[in-house]
Parts: structure tokens; sequence; C-alpha cells
């Protein structure tokens, strides 16, 4: 014998919800409430070695009393300064030089010298050889330069420019 319940609309389909929902209260009654849960967020970051040079001035060369030397290192001279941002693990250098502007007057061989030094993040002697910077931090950089005649030739008078790279890499 089978047995249909049919539903009425109205009070008897309040009913049925009403105990259907007392029946799923009643199974989960008896267990606890879940706790709270927690995760880890990771974060990664790479930086790669790097450096920044900011130019903060131009050198200036001036000439020996013999007219040999043309050098920011004789007097009255001074050098370019620039500043280098880095994370280490970079070499600094000059180039050599490679653009000049000399008097037309002026038809013999000068040979130009480029130095640097640094200080600040990292000390560095003068020198013309590329050297490594392996402290993270700011330096100043002085940069020279020396153009040099040699036996019996002498600069001309007139306007000299000379370009130095300063190289961070």
């Amino acid at each position: 014998m089978s047995r249909i319940i049919r539903l009425e609309s109205g009070v008897s389909m309040k009913f049925f919800r009403a105990v259907m929902a007392a029946s799923v209260l009643a199974a989960c009654g008896g267990q606890a409430a879940s706790a709270a849960t927690t995760g880890n967020v990771l974060f990664n970051g790479t930086i790669t070695a790097t450096c920044t040079v900011t130019i903060n001035s131009n050198g200036t060369m001036t000439v020996s009393s013999n007219l040999q030397s043309l050098s920011s290192h004789n007097a009255g001279g001074s050098a370019g300064i620039a500043q280098v941002d880095t994370t280490g693990g970079v070499s600094l250098s000059v180039d050599p030089v490679a653009t000049t502007t000399v008097p037309a007057s002026d038809v013999t061989a000068t040979t130009w010298t480029p130095t640097f030094a640094t200080s600040g993040a990292q000390t560095i002697a003068e020198t013309g050889t590329a050297t490594a910077l392996t402290v993270p931090g700011t330096s100043t950089v002085a940069v020279n330069l020396a153009g040099t005649k040699s036996g019996t030739n002498r600069f001309s008078a007139g306007n000299y420019q000379a370009t130095v790279t300063l190289r961070c890499e």
C-alpha cells in the first residue's frame, strides 16, 4: 500500500517548510563550529646589480707653466664631479677620450689620460682602471683629465674641450 501525501497550499506548506528547517538544524546542532583558518602570502623580489650616474659639475683644465700639460690637476683646474648610486656588484671606469676640440693652430699630438677617484659608500684611490663597486650606496666621483705633449711640442693658444665618459656597469 502506498501512501500519497498531498500538500495543500497555505498552512500545510508553511508547516512542511518549518519541519524541514528544524530537521536540518537538528542534524547540524551536534557539530562544533568550524575553526578559523590562516594562509601565508609570500612576496618575492629581485634586484639586479645596477647603478645610476648623475653628473653634478663639469671639470676645468688649465695649462702648466711649460705649456706641455693641460690638466684638471694643474693649479686652477678642477675635477668633474659625479654621483654614483649603486646596489653593488658593478664596475666603474672611464672610457678613453674619443671626442676633443682643439684650436686649428694645435697640430701636434696630445695624449689624453682620464682618471677617477671615489669617496662615500666606497673609497677608490685615483685610477684609470676599471674598479669593482662591491658596496651598495652613494659615492661621489671626481673625474680628472690630463692632456700631455711630448718632446718640444707645446699647447697652442685657444679653446680646448674633451669629453670623458664615466661608465658604471
